[in-house]
């Protein structure tokens, strides 16, 4: 069975945000990038049903320049087998699930994985699009995931419960906790995927669709106001008036 991952490159969690002089780019001097925390759990589950299978194969994708590639490196000492980078910025989410679309139908994968979205744009929306573009089924977010054969089944959130659902390949799930507990690479790892092939491919298709036109900092938290328990009055206008909340 072939897996497919896709990974995003991401801040750190602990990053400082700022931004270019213009505000319409995202200041990458000094920032540490990480595979984004939801992707983990696709590429770790992805290795583990390979491993359970006792063969197969996990591929990492990621839409990118070439700075993001010591963290493919680290998706390869995690377990993957081999990567494919596509040599552009990931501008929009439209654009990214076409690049991701795009590798698939060249790729014939079986299963495409990638968390439910990544932590700095938040969208949760590049899986719905890549099952649109191929014309799989998607589920999303996926708790849990079990194969047997071409038979999968995953497990769900859905508002005040959970869904099981059961699916045939191909399809695309985008993953959150609890799916598995994510790997770190040890030593024999991260020397294997030194030698592990990555292969770079230009973009294909469309332009991105959207365009940043700026950037902002949310505003500075005001400061509290202590108003005397014997003036309810006073707490109720400022209530109505500034915090608008009644």
């Amino acid at each position: 069975m072939k897996f497919l991952v896709c990974i995003s490159n991401v801040p750190d969690t602990t990053t400082k945000i700022t931004f270019t002089p213009d505000n319409k780019e995202f200041n990458k001097a000094g920032v540490q990038f990480v595979i984004n925390p939801w992707d983990e759990y696709a590429l770790t589950r992805a290795i583990e049903l390979k491993e359970a299978q006792g063969g197969g194969t996990v591929t990492v994708l990621n839409v990118g320049e070439a700075d993001t590639e010591p963290n493919i490196r680290k998706a390869l000492a995690i377990g993957a087998d081999d990567a494919i980078r596509v040599n552009a910025a990931p501008k929009d989410a439209f654009f990214v699930a076409e690049q991701i679309a795009n590798v698939a139908k060249d790729g014939g994968y079986d299963v495409i994985l990638m968390g439910k979205e990544s932590i700095d744009y938040n969208g949760f929306q590049v899986h719905g699009m890549v099952g649109e573009l191929l014309g799989i089924p998607t589920v999303a977010p996926a708790m849990k995931l079990d194969m047997s054969g071409n038979n999968a089944t995953l497990e769900r959130e859905i508002e005040g419960g959970k869904e099981i659902v059961e699916v045939n390949t191909p399809f695309v799930a985008s993953c959150q906790q609890p799916m598995c507990e994510p790997r770190i690479p040890n030593m024999r790892g991260i020397m294997t995927a030194r030698t592990k092939p990555l292969k770079v491919v230009e973009p294909t298709g469309d332009a991105p669709r959207t365009e940043v036109t700026e950037f902002a900092l949310p505003p500075k938290k005001q400061g509290v106001k202590l108003i005397p328990a014997e003036n309810a009055g006073e707490l109720i206008k400022l209530l109505r008036n500034e915090a608008k909340v009644i």
